[in-house]
């Protein structure tokens, strides 16, 4: 995937080390911890302007707790994330009010995303009311372009949610998100509560607009192909960790990681006629309470050898400088 919008040098977004754990504890009066669950433990990874890294991963690889730290819904228990350069543990009241307004969200479900009580019209336009003052003509011409821009017309901004399609739904949640002209939008599986038919009609949408405003993404996402469509660079998740990270090319055309082989051999191939290797986990994932020692893929990776249980992989460069991969077998 190529832009016109030339990428800056420095990312507008760098996630460096980041850990969440959250406690378990038991007893209902004296509540004591006895765990915690690791959702994530050492993400590093870097989001350019005008690019798309994507997040993908089996359910509770700790993807969207990843997302969540980026939307500061969920603080990091150890590591940092860095806005520009600048540590957002370092922010003061008016910084977290500029980073609230350019870092915006598309959650997976637009019915839900949506409050069904108001008209489309104000909830489009209701980051764009609190954070500036506008005139009621001002309002309105915002209003009409950014409807213009995601597919919709402008007299749509007086109805209810209920009245529009799913693929609508979510036009009218990425128009809210454009609303505040963010530099990054997280995209929380854009597309996969809508119809097949309309999947691709959202990807271009939101190609189209990042080729216009030059806003980088933050994709979290199970399916394959949208991933390949959408992204610049691809980190793997496993056990809220990255197992590899490569330009999406690299990574589909080349995949090292025992894990990355396996969720593309479980993917359907774009064509028909592509020959694959066959590649069948054994077992279950482990509990991110209970981790394994070692390489946390080791109880199900087929190539597994004996360093495997008892010393963690690091993340590193392999044959590529920009193909990153935690395993012993590179």
């Amino acid at each position: 995937m190529t832009t016109a919008i030339a990428a800056a040098t420095e990312p507008i977004i760098s996630v460096e080390n980041c850990q969440k754990y959250f406690p378990v504890t038991s007893g209902l009066v004296l509540r004591k911890a006895i765990g915690q669950v690791k959702a994530v433990d050492g993400v590093t990874f870097h989001i350019k302007q005008g690019e798309t890294y994507s997040l993908v991963g089996e359910s509770g690889c700790g993807k969207t707790t990843t997302a969540k730290m980026v939307l500061l819904v969920e603080r990091p228990t150890a590591g940092s994330i860095k806005f520009r350069g600048k540590d957002l543990a370092t922010f003061r009241s008016d910084d977290y009010k500029e980073y609230r307004s350019s870092v915006q969200a598309v959650f997976q479900d637009p019915w839900s995303s949506l409050n069904p009580r108001m008209r489309v019209g104000h909830i489009i336009m209701e980051p764009l009311l609190t954070n500036k003052k506008l005139s009621r003509n001002e309002a309105k011409e915002r209003l009409a372009s950014l409807l213009q821009e995601v597919g919709l017309h402008q007299f749509q901004g007086d109805y209810y949610p209920h009245e529009f399609s799913g693929g609508q739904r979510q036009r009218i949640a990425i128009a809210r998100a454009l609303s505040l002209e963010p530099n990054v939008i997280v995209l929380d599986e854009p597309v996969s509560a809508l119809d097949v038919s309309i999947r691709a009609q959202i990807m271009n949408l939101l190609r189209d607009l990042q080729e216009r405003h030059g806003v980088s993404y933050l994709l979290i996402a199970h399916n394959l192909a949208t991933v390949r469509y959408m992204s610049h660079h691809v980190g793997v998740m496993y056990l809220g960790k990255i197992v590899e990270e490569a330009p999406t090319r690299e990574l589909f055309t080349n995949p090292m990681h025992p894990y990355t082989k396996a969720l593309i051999s479980a993917s359907l191939p774009s064509h028909p006629d592509i020959q694959r290797e066959d590649i069948v986990l054994s077992g279950e994932i482990p509990s991110p309470l209970n981790p394994p020692k070692g390489c946390a893929f080791h109880p199900r990776c087929p190539f597994a050898m004996d360093r495997c249980s008892q010393e963690m992989p690091v993340l590193k460069a392999a044959q590529n400088p920009e193909h990153a991969v935690s395993c012993h077998l590179f």
